[in-house]
């Protein structure tokens, strides 16, 4: 499927997405900032999200309404706050859009209600993601799936039969492709909850393209990913982590960013095919095998010993294996030094 211009699916590239969520620390200009550097990264598209604290939540502040307090990072806090403190203002998603689109980013969004769809399809977003929290509420999907537009649905938290109805609802609502993304949907999520062996088998199981959204710090568990058939790479992105923000500790930098958009291209190129033997690239090291070598000036009627006849590189004299074979002959004729060993010389 396409996501904008880019060919989502197996025989393709990772598509690199980087998203800003609340990174912009409620400043339009550090956002169109963030847009920037994402496009200066190589990175290919630019993902936001799009809601109000009161499309997610409402305010109040009982304690069904609060993280729970050993949350490493957003410990204690109310929902509509922390939402509050993160969303993107709807009014800064136009010069947002129209910035990515000068540099040539694909940008779309997460929408998590009517209103977000209405403006995302104001704003012809090409595709829409749905979050892995969201990914139980099958009304929004079937909205979101109205639209014609191609689906990436993430699925941290969910089970088979979650991911399974999710998928139904995209499909019967009209999507124009879904793309799965495994995801562990705790933040920062630790490496070892990534479970990568999992791509595959949703590829397999769903017969959908598979990606991962990953909020792991670094970039190592996402280019591990691509061995695993990895379609679309996830990462959040801020200019510094240094700044401080509500999503900074598991976002990369810009120069991360540009790191990933490399190594993953490199781990895909990696992949090759199963032949097994020299590639084009070893030829000229073919050349530079051990061989047997005359490495002494010789004269004819001289034994081969172990001194005038040795394996060394390169290539061209009789193979390694033969010594036990020549030591003890004589020479045929007198025999410069370095010259190959071949049996007419003996």
């Amino acid at each position: 499927m396409k996501i904008g211009p880019h060919v989502v699916g197996a025989g393709e590239p990772p598509l690199v997405v980087a998203e800003m969520s609340g990174n912009h620390d409620g400043d339009l200009g550090r956002a169109l900032a963030i847009v920037d550097a994402v496009a200066a990264s190589g990175a290919h598209a630019l993902k936001l999200q799009t809601y109000r604290p009161d499309t997610l939540t409402i305010d109040v502040d009982a304690p069904a309404f609060r993280i729970s307090d050993g949350h490493e990072l957003w410990g204690g806090q109310n929902l509509y706050r922390l939402y509050e403190r993160a969303h993107t203002p709807y009014e800064w998603h136009r010069p947002i859009f129209e910035r990515a689109r000068e540099h040539g980013l694909t940008v779309f969004s997460s929408p998590f209600d009517a209103t977000a769809v209405e403006l995302l399809e104001e704003l012809d977003a090409p595709a829409y993601k749905i979050a892995s929290s969201e990914l139980v509420d099958l009304p929004l999907i079937r909205l979101v799936a109205g639209t014609g537009k191609p689906l990436v649905i993430s699925t941290g938290m969910a089970t088979v039969a979650e991911i399974d109805a999710a998928v139904r609802a995209a499909r019967a609502g009209g999507a124009a492709g879904v793309v799965l993304l495994a995801c562990t949907a705790s933040y920062p999520a630790p490496p070892a909850d990534s479970n990568l062996r999992r791509v595959p088998v949703l590829a397999d199981a769903f017969g959908v393209p598979v990606g991962l959204s990953d909020h792991t710090p670094g970039i190592g568990v996402a280019v591990a990913s691509v061995a695993f058939g990895a379609c679309l790479i996830e990462k959040h992105v801020t200019l510094d982590r240094a700044d401080g923000g509500v999503d900074a500790d598991f976002s990369l930098d810009p120069a991360e960013l540009a790191a990933l958009v490399v190594e993953s291209e490199r781990a895909y190129a990696a992949l090759g095919g199963t032949a097994i033997g020299p590639t084009p690239a070893e030829r000229e090291g073919l050349r530079f095998r051990r061989s047997l070598f005359v490495v002494e000036d010789v004269r004819a009627g001289d034994p081969v010993t172990a001194g005038n006849v040795r394996s060394i590189r390169p290539a061209g004299g009789l193979p390694p294996v033969e010594i036990d074979r020549v030591l003890g002959r004589t020479f045929s004729r007198d025999v410069a030094r370095g010259t190959p060993l071949s049996w007419d010389l003996i």
